[in-house]
């Protein structure tokens, strides 16, 4: 088995760049050189499917620069977690039309916590959804919105999906878990720059309880991670996320 995981780290090697590439970026999240635990993967550790386009399941990944929004389209109906920076407004109706699908089919809208890179491109998206917006209920009172945000909090249901509270990066910070697949959109909980990381500490209001997220989302049945920086995590997500548990100081 050595041997095999050698051989697919050399093969690799272009895309082991491509991820390195990420790591110069700057923003909620901060770099790392070390090896991604998706570099190396066992038979058992298949991706996850992806529809056409998709990056799991039916999510797909809209790249604004150095972060990123995550659109599902299903029965007609679209949800967008976190909507970027100013002026991403264009970025996340390309992703939109990408999946067959437009502005006046967003119901639900969720922002993972309050920082600019994540909930920046409400100016431009505001005007065009229909739908509900939400937000985690400690950070909701800190973003600036002209439409009304309905706070979340652990547990609750919105299309199918689940919210976990991953309080640390922001006191209100949310993940988002589709059940039914496995798929966890975590915002800032987790980045995956070079390897599969915690909150950024620079960026983080508390690092105890950002560790103490860590090992919350290692115990949900988690297939892929989606962060809000770096790559989609696909295969071996649930070893990664372990193991990164295991080194959260408790």
């Amino acid at each position: 088995m050595r041997r095999i995981s050698r051989r697919l780290l050399f093969t690799g090697g272009a895309g082991a760049l491509g991820v390195t590439v990420l790591t110069t970026v700057t923003g909620c999240s901060s770099s790392s050189s070390s090896p991604s635990p998706s570099a190396t993967t066992t038979p058992a550790e298949t991706p996850i499917a992806a529809a056409s386009g998709a990056v799991a399941g039916d999510w797909r990944q809209v790249k604004m620069s150095f972060v990123s929004a995550y659109v599902l389209v299903r029965g007609g109906e679209a949800a967008i977690v976190d909507l970027g920076t100013p002026g991403s407004g264009s970025a996340i109706e390309e992703g939109l039309k990408a999946a067959g699908s437009g502005w006046s089919a967003v119901k639900h809208v969720i922002l993972t916590h309050l920082h600019n890179d994540h909930v920046g491109g409400l100016t431009d998206a505001a005007p065009k959804i229909s739908g509900s917006i939400y937000a985690g209920s400690n950070d909701l009172a800190s973003i600036i919105s002209d439409k009304p945000l309905k706070p979340l909090v652990d547990g609750d249901e919105v299309f199918g999906l689940r919210i976990v509270e991953t309080p640390g990066h922001t006191l209100g910070h949310i993940s988002v878990l589709e059940p039914s697949t496995g798929i966890l959109i975590a915002g800032d909980a987790l980045r995956n720059q070079g390897t599969l990381q915690g909150s950024a500490p620079e960026n983080t209001t508390d690092e105890a309880k950002a560790a103490a997220s860590v090992r919350k989302l290692a115990g949900l049945d988690i297939k892929a991670i989606l962060p809000g920086h770096g790559e989609p995590l696909t295969a071996g997500a649930a070893r990664a996320l372990k193991d990164l548990a295991a080194t959260m100081p408790s």
